[in-house]
């Protein structure tokens, strides 16, 4: 496959600025990402590559820095190898640590996860799974049914087997995540993860305890109503993927317009979650 580099520079672009503009990216179809010394680089496959969505966006995310982009079509390499040399471990409250296949095993922690990472996920979401991934350890999920919504490489559907959950459906619209996370129950030997290739139309019908959802704003305000739908009484939703301010609020509105309460936020280097209940 053949795929187009794209190097943003900045002297001005702080880091939660970088980290939001490689979020909005990964929305539009660039999956991997490298640090440069004065930006980073992010790689599309060339026949997605759209120059008019990239500038419309870079028109409404950099609004307080300058930013240059160069366009390169480069040589096929092993876009495993440069994903695996962006992609660091993750510590959440001090009790599970997420790692990949490549990095040494940490028994201190009560939990572990190993993830076998793919190019297509992309690099700078890790705020967001940790907040997701703290509202897991601190719910309580043994005997529940749980879904994970957009559940990229399983992490969250992992650790909810992890806090004995028990059972979880794990939804995705891309086929490779879909094997992942099949992969990744797997290498931590859980065998309750049901894993389907699709989007809300796979939970018609189906009904939980605990949803997770690390999509991004307009997505989870899209199924919001099939969330609920999908809800037993008491149930919880976590969502995140989005920033503080008008995203939480535009979504606390339709949570509220849908049956369900919001009930708490976090807020990790500008990015939000929130936990809501029906």
């Amino acid at each position: 496959m053949k795929y187009t580099s794209v190097a943003f520079s900045s002297s001005d672009m702080e880091v939660w600025q970088k980290d939001l503009l490689i979020a909005e990216l990964g929305v539009i179809g660039y999956d991997t990402f490298e640090d440069s010394t004065d930006g980073f680089v992010a790689y599309i496959p060339s026949a997605n590559l759209d120059i008019p969505a990239l500038e419309a966006l870079l028109v409404r995310e950099a609004t307080d820095y300058e930013v240059d982009y160069q366009v390169q079509e480069i040589e096929d390499q092993n876009w495993n190898v440069l994903w695996e040399s962006n992609f660091q471990p993750i510590t959440v409250d001090d009790r599970l640590y997420v790692r990949a296949t490549f990095h040494e095993s940490q028994p201190q922690y009560e939990y572990e996860i190993v993830i076998d990472p793919k190019m297509s996920f992309g690099t700078g979401h890790h705020q967001t799974t940790a907040m997701m991934l703290s509202y897991v350890l601190n719910a309580d999920l043994k005997d529940a049914s749980v879904l994970d919504m957009g559940c990229g490489t399983g992490i969250l559907a992992i650790a909810a087997a992890k806090r004995d959950a028990k059972s979880i459906l794990a939804v995705d619209y891309d086929e490779i995540c879909v094997q992942s996370v099949i992969e990744n129950s797997a290498l931590n030997h859980v065998k309750n993860i049901d894993v389907v290739l699709g989007s809300q139309e796979q939970i018609i019908g189906k009904r939980f305890d605990v949803i997770l959802a690390n999509i991004n704003r307009n997505i989870l305000f899209d199924q919001m109503e099939s969330y609920s739908d999908c809800l037993n009484t008491n149930g919880k939703l976590y969502v995140s993927g989005f920033y503080e301010g008008e995203d939480l609020e535009m979504l606390k509105q339709k949570a509220l317009s849908c049956g369900l309460t919001f009930n708490n936020h976090h807020v990790l280097d500008r990015w939000c979650s929130a936990m809501f209940v029906k």
